[in-house]
């Protein structure tokens, strides 16, 4: 039976006498000869020398393109790290920009409204009251002092109630923000 499965697995070996086969056994030499002299291992030789060449063309191909992957991983951690410098800046910028939009909200410009018309009463109210206790108009020639203040205190008046109107406007929701 086992003589039959290692002629069906090895028919190299069906003209070999029952004595060959027994020296095969004994003789490791033989055996190496004759083993090597079959077909199968022939093949398989053949094919592990195949393979070995085409790992080897693998390999020369990889070394060929080592220098270029190294250059293309340099090339990508650069623009990994350029990526994560302008993200930063994006982020910095962003905050910038909310920054200045704050400074242009309704509620911020109501509120600088606010301040520049009292500012502005304020201001009139100081030239009134320098003129009023400054030096005596008697002197001035054709009254030109007066006409000074009159032109500069009614300038002021006029832009101090501009901005109380507005602000009224504002209060009564006559007053539209447009975001564009």
């Amino acid at each position: 039976m086992a003589t039959t499965a290692l002629i069906t697995d090895f028919p190299e070996l069906t003209h070999s006498s029952r004595e060959d086969l027994e020296d095969l056994l004994n003789d490791p030499t033989y055996f190496q000869s004759v083993f090597h002299s079959l077909g199968q291992v022939k093949s398989l030789y053949q094919a592990q020398s195949e393979l070995g060449m085409a790992n080897e063309a693998l390999a020369r191909n990889n070394i060929s393109l080592q220098e270029r992957l190294y250059q293309l991983r340099s090339e990508t951690k650069d623009a990994f790290d350029e990526a994560k410098s302008l993200e930063t800046r994006w982020k910095d910028l962003e905050r910038d920009q909310r920054e200045v939009y704050q400074r242009f909200t309704p509620q911020f410009l109501l509120l600088r409204l606010r301040h520049a018309t009292t500012a502005q009463d304020d201001e009139s109210e100081a030239v009134a009251s320098s003129f009023v206790q400054g030096p005596s108009t008697t002197s001035s020639s054709n009254g030109k002092d007066v006409d000074d203040f009159v032109r500069e205190f009614k300038e002021l008046r006029k832009t101090y109630h501009k901005r109380v109107m507005w602000g009224e406007r504002w209060a009564s929701g006559h007053v539209e923000w447009r975001d564009h």
